[in-house]
């Protein structure tokens, strides 16, 4: 089941560390199967607040995502983004193939019946 990284991050004031993480990220999720699905692109506020910078990067399982979280690679350039920028980053579950919302739904349904 995909796994994703997901972060909204503050816009900040461009800095040569930021740049530097910008061009070490991909390496270090490349061996776990990552890739940049949404990279600081444009995004459309439908519904509340959603200020700064969205960024996702997907993963083939959460145990990909979790190892390049805590890989050495990774954490040693994590100052040079979390320094300059404030954000809040979460590692989060896909659903599976053939998901089906009603499902979930349905056992929503039987809860509250039986509850």
């Amino acid at each position: 089941m995909p796994a994703y990284a997901i972060a909204r991050l503050q816009a900040a004031a461009p800095h040569p560390d930021i740049a530097d993480y910008i061009e070490r990220i991909s390496a270090t999720f490349a061996p776990f199967g990552g890739r940049f699905l949404v990279h600081v692109t444009q995004h459309e506020v439908k519904e509340g607040t959603w200020p700064g910078n969205v960024v996702v990067i997907g993963f083939p399982g959460i145990a990909e995502a979790r190892a390049w979280w805590d890989s050495p690679a990774y954490q040693e350039i994590v100052p040079l983004r979390s320094r300059h920028v404030d954000g809040d980053i979460i590692l989060v579950d896909g659903v599976p193939d053939g998901y089906d919302p009603a499902d979930t739904a349905r056992a929503m349904r039987e809860a509250l019946a039986g509850g």
